[in-house]
């Protein structure tokens, strides 16, 4: 029998409730199937608001060395942003994404067999993650009338090569899954000036490069283009229910807020995400800090849960992520212990310990 694959996992807990979400993340490692020829080892690393307030800094350097030198992945939980402008203080997932150049954020957004209300949808967001308005170049200058605001908005061709590189692959990938089903398409939504310079480069080069260059031409997903003021709606009414969606930054955040959140999977707390770059991921819920439930022990496991297996999928484990993803459909199907945020009455430790048990 091989030896068994050791993967050290950092672990971030953040702010509110990611301090209760990652444990769990951190029990479903270290409670898969040993047929799997898996061990996890495990540190815990800081970042975050609070960290901010007791450091001066919201991201540490010790942080960041310590997933370079000595992690496979990591697992975060959610930070909490001020309400107001707090001098110093800065976002350290987003510092975090340009530091280990985790150039891709993956989202999922998945209904399951029990609660698709006859409109089974499957598809995966994935957004840019370095460039556009993440660049944080803003200024605020006097014009004639008054103080301007500007923000620059960056697009490059290497950024939008890597992103609809990545989005064809995970097609790809998926479309082994279903050998049977029709290719699955790949749609890179532009903005509504589409001959602006920064949309045509990014629609020129993802629209041919995933499907001339990266992929056998027989097996290629096909790519198309959609105008980004109606992405968030036609997806829940029009596209494909099958899909991969290559979006910048703000065009995911909008899309995949509306669409995975309010209108096909009904709570935040089902949300998974992962920080892809070369090698190296972070598995990140999509949800909050939710301080108004933080301490209640309610707080929504499952998109932790999904997450921990996208991050498994992206180090070369599938079949781990696998066995994750169907243990969490099954609590979802039997809908015996759902929390609150999905209409039931069951705690977090209670939703984790179900999926632990269909583990």
């Amino acid at each position: 029998m091989a030896a068994a694959r050791t993967l050290r996992i950092g672990l971030i807990p953040g702010d509110g409730i990611g301090r209760e979400v990652i444990p769990a993340g951190r029990r479903i490692l270290e409670s898969l199937p040993s047929s799997l020829n898996l061990k996890f080892s495990f540190v815990d690393l800081d970042a975050g608001y609070e960290t901010f307030q007791k450091t001066g800094t919201a991201l540490p350097d010790k942080t960041v060395d310590t997933l370079k030198k000595e992690c496979d992945g990591a697992l975060f939980g959610a930070v909490s942003s001020p309400s107001t402008k707090v001098a110093g203080y800065s976002s350290p997932i987003v510092a975090l994404r340009k530091k280990l150049d985790l150039y891709a954020n993956v989202r999922p957004v998945k209904t399951t067999a029990g609660n698709s209300n006859g409109k089974p949808i499957d598809l995966v967001i994935v957004r840019e993650n370095t460039e556009d308005l993440y660049v944080k170049e803003e200024r605020t200058i006097e014009g004639p009338n008054g103080k301007v605001a500007e923000a620059i908005k960056r697009i490059s061709e290497n950024a939008s090569f890597r992103i609809s590189n990545i989005a064809g692959e995970i097609a790809l990938r998926r479309q082994n899954i279903r050998a049977a089903s029709p290719p699955l398409p790949v749609t890179s939504p532009w903005s509504p000036s589409p001959t602006s310079p920064t949309c045509s480069l990014r629609l020129t080069v993802s629209s041919v490069r995933p499907r001339a260059v990266l992929l056998p031409p027989r097996s290629s997903p096909p790519s198309s283009s959609r105008s980004r003021s109606s992405t968030p709606w036609s997806t829940s009414s029009s596209a494909s229910p099958s899909s991969t969606m290559s979006l910048s930054p703000l065009t995911s955040t909008v899309t995949s807020s509306l669409t995975g959140c309010c209108c096909l999977v009904g709570s935040l707390g089902l949300v998974p995400s992962a920080n892809v770059g070369d090698g190296f991921a972070i598995g990140e819920p999509c949800h909050g800090s939710a301080p108004d439930i933080e301490g209640k022990g309610i707080s929504n496991p499952i998109a932790t849960i999904r997450s921990v297996a996208l991050m498994l999928e992206f180090l070369g484990e599938e079949k781990a992520a696998a066995q994750i993803y169907a243990a969490v459909d099954g609590n979802l199907d039997a809908a015996q212990f759902l929390t609150p945020d999905m209409g039931g009455k069951a705690t977090t430790q209670q939703v984790l310990d179900d999926v632990l048990k269909r583990l």
